[in-house]
C-alpha cells in the first residue's frame, strides 16, 4: 500500500499568499488525503520451458522518462498528446485538424510581451538527458529549440508554463499584469502513460523553471469535475483561493459548463 498525504496548510503559507495576490484561502475545497492501493498476485506455476527460466534472470525495467523543454522535433506530438487528451472523442477528418491547428499555434503561439517567459514542458519516454544535438543552438521557430536528436525518446506527457499573466486577475484601477506568479496550463499524459507519477514530474520541473525566472509563486485552473487533477494539485501543495462574490476573474477559454478552482502554490 502506497500512501501519498498532501501537505497540511501552514498559517504561514497562507498568510504569505494572502499578501502575494490580496485574496484568501478556501480551505474546505482542498482534501487533506489521497490513497493509492497497489496490489499484485502471483499463481503458481510449474513445468517452466528453459526459455522462460532464462528469461526470468533479466528483470523487466521500465523505460526512462526525462522531463525537458520540447524542441521544434516534438512540436507534433506535443499536438497529439493535447488533442488526445482533452477531446478523445474527436474522430477523422476532425482529430486531425484538430492537432493541425495545435501545430500551428505551438509553432506561432509562443510570442510574448517583453519581459515575460513561456515553455512547454515534456515528458520524454525512452530520452536521455545526455542527448546529442544536431543543428544550430540559435535558430529557432517560435522560442522552440531546432535542433534535433538521433535518439529523442517519444513524448508522453506536456505542461506549458508561462508568466504572461493572462489568466490571472489583474491589480490596480489600471488593470495591470500581475509579476511574480507562473501560470500552469494545458498538463496532459497519454493514456497508456497515466499513473505513472509524469504529471508529478513535469509539475516538480515547472517549479524549479519558476524559480529560475524568479517567480514567488505558482498559479493555475482546475477543472472541478476532475477529481485525479484536484488531488494531484493538492497533493503538490496547491490551495484553493476562494474568488470574491462580484469579481469577474478570467478563466480559460472553454466550454461555459465547465467549472473552474483557481488555485495557488508559494515557491
Amino acid at each position: 500500500m502506497l500512501v501519498l498525504a498532501a501537505t497540511q496548510t501552514t498559517l504561514m503559507s497562507t498568510v504569505s499568499i494572502n499578501c502575494l495576490v490580496g485574496f484568501s484561502l478556501n480551505s474546505n475545497k482542498l482534501n487533506n488525503l489521497c490513497t493509492y492501493g497497489l496490489s499484485s498476485s502471483a499463481s503458481s506455476r510449474s513445468g517452466h520451458c528453459k526459455a522462460s527460466q532464462i528469461a526470468e534472470l533479466f528483470t523487466a525495467t521500465s523505460p526512462e522518462i526525462v522531463v525537458r523543454e520540447a524542441r521544434l522535433e516534438d512540436s507534433w506530438e506535443v499536438a497529439e498528446t493535447h488533442c488526445s487528451s482533452f477531446f478523445p472523442e474527436y474522430a477523422f477528418p476532425l482529430d486531425f485538424v484538430l492537432r493541425f491547428d495545435r501545430l500551428i499555434g505551438m509553432l506561432f503561439g509562443f510570442s510574448v510581451p517583453i519581459g515575460c517567459e513561456k515553455t512547454c514542458l515534456v515528458a520524454v519516454v525512452g530520452g536521455s538527458d545526455e542527448e546529442f544535438l544536431l543543428g544550430s543552438e540559435d535558430f529557432k521557430i517560435g522560442r522552440l529549440d531546432s535542433r534535433f536528436s538521433l535518439n529523442k525518446g517519444y513524448v508522453a506527457g506536456i505542461l506549458t508554463l508561462d508568466t504572461v499573466a493572462d489568466f490571472l486577475p489583474r491589480k490596480g484601477p489600471l488593470r495591470q499584469r500581475r509579476t511574480g506568479i507562473a501560470y500552469i496550463s494545458n498538463v496532459a499524459v497519454r493514456e497508456r502513460f497515466r499513473r505513472k507519477g509524469i504529471a508529478t514530474r513535469l509539475i516538480t520541473r515547472a517549479e524549479s523553471q519558476a524559480r529560475s525566472w524568479g517567480c514567488r509563486a505558482l498559479a493555475l485552473h482546475c477543472d472541478n469535475s476532475n477529481a485525479g487533477a484536484t488531488k494531484l494539485y493538492t497533493r503538490e501543495g496547491f490551495k484553493c483561493i476562494k474568488i470574491p462574490e462580484g469579481a469577474n476573474w478570467p478563466q480559460p477559454k472553454t466550454s461555459p459548463d465547465v467549472q473552474f478552482s483557481f488555485m495557488m502554490k508559494l515557491l
